[in-house]
């Protein structure tokens, strides 16, 4: 979850002073800031998990690519602004279902920080719907693109949803949901917004795997860790 969240708060922050209008540069702002706070909660938590004396900063910062644990989705580069935003509506779909499902975990900290971070996901589901239906029913041309957006993410729809073993481990222990659970709810939310988007779904369900599981991510996180983790990594431990 911290690694997902710390992915794409970082790409959506890359949006920051050059998006389409001062509304959208601030929405998104605020997006990447929601997404980056909730990253301390979460890395914070899986530090004191780990129990190395590693905290949110020393995970974010000096992991390597491959031991990044993030959906495939939220790694890819932003595009166009059509493509950023039914990027971050595939995944809020998503995120909304899976804190909802932490809501109810057996552990009392993972049911805070889900509890905590659903309002402000609620809100980034909300919006993302809005644009990708206005964009979609909007002009020749931006239907067009948030067709190709669309073709073009979709196959990395898939992940979100297939189990692994630490996944059926987590649902034993009655910490988090199988993910195959929230793929009906999913597919029945983006059925009714593509609708009046007036898009079409692919009818190919082939799905990119590999990033949460670290076994494969795609060349697009290690060059956005470059720009992430420099700083630290030339000055380590540096402090404001």
């Amino acid at each position: 979850m911290g690694d997902n969240t710390l992915v794409l708060g970082h790409r959506i922050s890359e949006w920051c002073g050059v998006a389409p209008v001062l509304e959208e540069d601030i929405a998104l702002a605020n997006t990447a800031l929601d997404l980056i706070g909730q990253t301390q909660l979460w890395l914070g938590l899986a530090g004191e998990a780990e129990g190395k004396g590693r905290d949110a900063d020393r995970l974010a910062f000096h992991r390597d690519v491959w031991d990044f644990r993030n959906l495939l989705l939220v790694e890819q580069p932003n595009g166009d602004f059509g493509r950023t935003m039914m990027r971050q509506f595939l995944f809020d779909g998503w995120h909304l279902a899976q804190l909802k499902g932490l809501m109810a975990s057996s552990n009392d900290q993972i049911a805070a920080i889900a509890e905590k971070s659903v309002k402000e996901v609620t809100y980034h589901l909300e919006r993302a719907t809005d644009t990708v239906i206005g964009l979609g029913d909007g002009t020749e041309e931006s239907h067009d693109r948030m067709q190709a957006a669309l073709d073009r993410l979709y196959p990395y729809v898939g992940e979100m949803f297939i189990a692994d073993a630490v996944d059926d481990e987590m649902v034993s222990a009655g910490i988090a949901p199988d993910p195959a659970s929230l793929r009906p709810g999913y597919d029945a939310l983006l059925d009714e917004v593509l609708r009046e988007a007036t898009l079409t779904k692919p009818e190919d369900d082939f799905a990119h795997k590999g990033g949460k599981s670290g076994a494969r991510h795609t060349e697009h996180l290690g060059h956005m860790l470059t720009q992430m983790q420099w700083l630290q990594r030339a000055y380590p431990d540096a402090t404001w």
